[in-house]
């Protein structure tokens, strides 16, 4: 397929093959826990059809926009935009050769130079620069759904755009499962390293109802 495919026919297929929720999707309501290292934080969560994003009952607004943020990451990853709106102005050209191993591919025309590599019609790495950073996402496992893939076991590597030394790696493991028609994460659990101090945060959703 690599000899006859070109590299936008490549990534665009890896692209088409994410799991994403689809226009019928109803929105669902969660109890979260979020542990971090030894303290134990509650409340509820709302993804709603319009992909909207509420959080409330959490004491503490530190970790209430900690929970924010993370409930928009999975957004983003599951919100369908065609390709032609996200990559229809950029053009891609194949990066180093590697026959044993995945297919990289460089976008030119995107201002955050990034680069892609393409396994088994998956992405299994990206990496992009913004400003003086660039980070680095590399994945290990995912979830087949039937109706495409999840990453659900990942590293990303934050680190210096001109140097190359690396400030942080973050960790992830990730669990779904299917409720009605869609994949929603369960449990998430993140790993950081940030200058050899090591911590561990890990979401946990319960109660998960669809709207």
């Amino acid at each position: 397929m690599t000899d006859r495919a070109t590299p936008q026919e490549l990534f665009q297929t890896a692209y088409e093959s994410r799991y994403t929720w689809d226009e019928k999707f109803p929105g669902y309501t969660a109890d979260v826990q979020l542990v971090q290292d030894s303290s134990v934080y509650t409340g509820k969560i709302t993804i709603h059809s319009d992909l909207s994003v509420d959080v409330t009952d959490v004491a503490n607004e530190q970790i209430k926009a900690g929970i924010y943020t993370q409930l928009q990451d999975i957004v983003t990853h599951r919100q369908r935009i065609a390709f032609s709106e996200a990559h229809g102005k950029h053009e891609f050209i194949f990066g180093d050769a590697d026959e044993a191993g995945p297919v990289e591919i460089l976008v030119q025309g995107d201002s955050m130079d990034s680069k892609y590599k393409i396994k088994d019609g998956e992405v299994c790495y990206v990496r992009r620069v913004m400003g003086r950073m660039a980070v680095a996402i590399a994945t290990y496992e995912t979830l087949d759904t039937g109706s495409g893939y999840i990453a659900t076991k990942y590293d990303a590597t934050f680190s210096n755009a001109n140097t190359n030394e690396i400030n942080s790696v973050l960790k992830f493991t990730e669990t779904y499962d299917k409720f009605g028609n869609y994949y929603l994460m369960i449990k998430q659990s993140i790993q950081e390293d940030q200058n050899g101090e090591c911590s561990t945060t890990e979401f946990n959703y319960t109660n998960i109802q669809l709207i």
